[in-house]
């Protein structure tokens, strides 16, 4: 079959790109295809690839949305399709955890399987890769709702012992996002790709940050790649909450876009910075109180507002000259400051997720404001290699009430 490479219209991002880097660019990522139907090019690309027996792995709710369909799409071409539903917790919730990727490892022993399709959402993305690299199989990928933007990134967020790891692995071969099938995603899970994108404000920023002051690695291709997903979104956030096919097919690019970029890049610097730190806070403190999950992305765009709040604080405070364990923040701190004022206001951002109808406050999500505060204290341990802006505030805090109080 011939597959569609959808990301962002192409001649724009040729543009931002040179040459050599959009080149490089386009061999990187994996095949794109964004259109309705898009669930019937499936087969195909299974047959060019030669594989017979085929693993899905899927919930209740993307069994029903997509994967009874793709099922029968498959068998009537003759493939083997196995389906693995992952079972939910005591409370409902599908988790990336140790249970769900062996039930899924197990699977793919028993029935041979030559290939993964994910089909639903992040969690079932990130279950389904791992998976796949521990069995040495390649995947693919079928969203079910634009709700996430690690679709087509290497990295796979697992619990592992009630504790959040991004365990690197493999990106899909392929993505099949079929817009009959996105357009019927629950509101709130649309709202969420919305805020999962916004939080590329703040993650650009601390990623910049790092690179200025610890020297951390930086591509700008991945950020012009980060930087068009979220500009695009922006501007085109009224057409998103119209919820119809081309509002629809924007997000899904934009989503699409910000993977490729973690893609190209090797790592989530570019889509993942403080704001994702507090989500993944979040989420270990209520799997460990057995609390129902939020939506991840509606979490970022809240934790964005958050971390929004701060920055711009510590920016009017000139709070860098204060800096004592890392010099380069006080001689950099003209510039840093310059990359602070890219990050909108927070009532800027709180009108944009309202706009598509996503919660605009932790207060909305019924996160209690003790486990806020403590979060933008602790939350930057979730991923201590990441010097971001929230980590290098905490360590200064810390470091200045050890001396105050000695």
């Amino acid at each position: 079959m011939t597959e569609r490479n959808d990301i962002g219209g192409g001649s724009s991002l040729q543009q931002l790109l040179d040459q050599a880097t959009y080149q490089h660019f386009q061999e990187q990522m994996a095949s794109i295809c964004i259109e309705a139907g898009a669930l019937h090019r499936i087969a195909d690309h299974v047959e060019q690839k030669g594989y017979r027996s085929v693993q899905l792995v899927v919930d209740e709710h993307t069994y029903a949305a997509a994967g009874k369909e793709l099922v029968l799409i498959l068998g009537k071409k003759g493939f083997q399709a196995f389906t693995t539903c992952v079972t939910a917790n005591s409370i409902g919730d599908v988790i990336a955890d140790e249970a769900a990727i062996v039930q899924v490892l197990l699977d793919i022993q028993h029935n041979h399987a030559d290939v993964v399709i994910a089909v639903g959402g992040g969690t079932l993305h990130d279950i389904a890769r791992y998976a796949a690299y521990t069995s040495r199989l390649r995947f693919i990928s079928v969203p079910t709702a634009p709700s996430v933007d690690g679709f087509n990134s290497k990295g796979a967020p697992i619990i592992i012992r009630g504790y959040k790891q991004t365990i690197i692995s493999i990106g899909p071969e392929a993505v099949f996002a079929d817009l009959n099938v996105l357009v019927k995603a629950p509101q709130p899970m649309i709202a969420a790709g919305f805020g999962d994108i916004l939080g590329k404000y703040t993650s650009l920023f601390d990623w910049k940050f790092g690179a200025i002051t610890s020297g951390e690695p930086y591509s700008l291709a991945s950020e012009l790649i980060t930087r068009h997903a979220l500009q695009h979104s922006v501007s085109c956030a009224g057409q998103i909450a119209k919820r119809d096919e081309e509002g629809i097919a924007l997000l899904t690019r934009a989503l699409m876009e910000s993977g490729v970029a973690m893609l190209l890049f090797g790592h989530s610097h570019p889509a993942s910075g403080a704001e994702h730190h507090l989500s993944h806070y979040w989420e270990m403190e209520y799997l460990k109180h057995g609390e129902k999950q939020l939506l991840h992305g509606a979490k970022v765009g809240c934790a964005t507002i958050e971390i929004a709040k701060l920055y711009k604080q510590l920016q009017e405070q000139d709070w860098g000259l204060q800096a004592k364990l890392n010099s380069n923040i006080a001689s950099h701190w003209d510039e840093i400051k310059q990359h602070i004022s890219a990050i909108p206001a927070a009532d800027e951002l709180s009108a944009l997720l309202a706009q598509v109808g996503g919660p605009t406050s932790y207060h909305q999500l019924g996160i209690a404001q003790e486990l806020v505060a403590r979060s933008m204290s602790e939350a930057h341990l979730v991923r201590p290699e990441r010097y971001t802006l929230l980590h290098a505030y905490n360590m200064e805090t810390g470091h200045m009430n050890s001396r105050s109080g000695a």
